[in-house]
């Protein structure tokens, strides 16, 4: 029971992640700039996670005394701006490109966060990665629809800004896992997206905030988008991912792809063709089998 509870937590999470994507669309087209999109993201998730963090601290006292910080905080707030640096690089991917596009783009992570650790960490890719990437870049090129469509209707600027984006979401996810360990899940979430609150503010200054542009959309979208995407997926997989264990978490976690997919498909009426398909079925799939793969050899 606990394993399904585990379980249902990751997948709700990973599927928060996979509707970010048509709520920022819904938010350019209500007039919102990216880095306003950004900027209200990032705030009220701060605010929101300080809060629950808080809110532990003062009524579960104990959680906190067996937990002896080791690691220092500042490394936790620089490793933040990477989850920044994704939100605005993806961001400008969905301006630019159609939301079933950029979820493409970002999850080319699968394989450039193994290039990563080859080249920074010499980790030397098994067998089966190097047949997962193949079989990544191959579900690409039709999940873009670029075997269809030609590079005519694609645009480059959007695909290069995905393809940054997967690469510093590998960086996240790699700097993720090597710091701040030592802190309760709550407290290095909220760390982390403080330090990517001031990345954004630093890139993007929040003039909304004083000059009376801050409305009811602000409010909405900013709810939204810090809930789904800042708050609500880490404290699943925090609490989720101990009891599924990392490879079925890695597995349930990959809902993001056809969740986002979907939603830009039955929400902005975006064309996906049956190839296109086929390429994100691919993509999962692979994700799937790769996990699964790490899974039977432990």
């Amino acid at each position: 029971m606990e394993k399904l509870k585990g379980a249902i937590a990751v997948f709700l999470g990973a599927s928060s992640f996979g509707i970010l994507s048509t709520f920022v669309k819904k938010a350019y087209g209500q007039g919102l700039t990216l880095g306003e999109v950004t900027g209200i993201q990032v705030l009220f998730g701060m605010l929101i996670l300080w809060l629950i963090f808080i809110a532990i601290k003062l009524f579960s006292v104990t959680t906190f005394q067996s937990s002896t910080k080791k690691s220092s905080w500042i490394k936790i707030l620089i490793s933040g701006t990477s989850t920044g640096l994704v939100s605005v690089l993806y961001y400008k991917c969905v301006q630019l490109v159609p939301a079933s596009l950029a979820i493409v783009l970002l999850m080319q992570y699968i394989w450039i966060g193994v290039v990563i650790e080859f080249i920074f960490f010499k980790a030397k890719p098994s067998k089966n990665n190097l047949i997962g990437i193949g079989i990544v870049l191959i579900a690409t090129l039709l999940a873009t629809g670029l075997i269809e469509k030609g590079l005519k209707d694609l645009n480059l600027t959007g695909v290069l800004f995905g393809l940054l984006a997967a690469t510093a979401y590998s960086v996240f996810m790699i700097v993720n896992g090597r710091v701040g360990n030592d802190y309760h899940p709550v407290q290095k979430s909220a760390i982390m997206v403080t330090g990517s609150c001031i990345l954004i503010f630093t890139l993007f200054p929040p003039n909304y905030l004083f000059n009376g542009q801050f409305d009811a959309n602000f409010l909405y979208f900013g709810l939204i988008l810090s809930l789904f995407g800042t708050v609500i997926p880490p404290l699943l997989f925090a609490y989720g991912l101990p009891k599924t264990g990392f490879s079925l978490g890695g597995i349930l976690s990959s809902a993001e792809l056809p969740v986002a997919t979907c939603m830009s498909y039955f929400i902005l009426h975006e064309s996906v063709s049956f190839i296109q398909w086929i390429g994100v079925l691919l993509i999962l799939g692979t994700v799937i089998w790769l996990n699964a793969a790490k899974h039977s050899t432990h």
